[in-house]
């Protein structure tokens, strides 16, 4: 499965939109991490902390995302974005959508 930013792939034709493909996670750390982040926060520095909740919400919404479009039988996920928003204190949730072709 190619899975890409771009709106094509060079070399390669689309010849089906099989449509909008999605897959998302909300994530929360652990409440003693999130003291150590708030401190973090006060001095200064990387809040290492929700570095790693992204990356995981990430890699986790990347892979729904890749069995929605292999569920639909996809060759390639298109114009893949992000979107992050906070759903609570410490808490996020992590979209990524694309769109789903078929390749000739």
């Amino acid at each position: 499965m190619i899975v890409t930013t771009t709106e094509n792939i060079p070399g390669r034709e689309v010849s089906e939109i099989l449509g909008v493909v999605k897959g998302n996670t909300v994530r929360a750390k652990w409440f003693g991490k999130d003291i150590l982040a708030g401190l973090r926060n006060i001095i200064g520095g990387e809040l290492k902390e929700y570095t790693e909740m992204l990356t995981e919400s990430r890699e986790q919404a990347m892979a729904r995302m890749t069995a929605d479009a292999e569920a639909l039988e996809a060759d390639a996920v298109l114009n893949v974005r992000f979107i992050t928003s906070q759903i609570s204190q410490g808490a996020a949730e992590l979209l990524a959508y694309g769109t789903a072709v078929k390749l000739k």
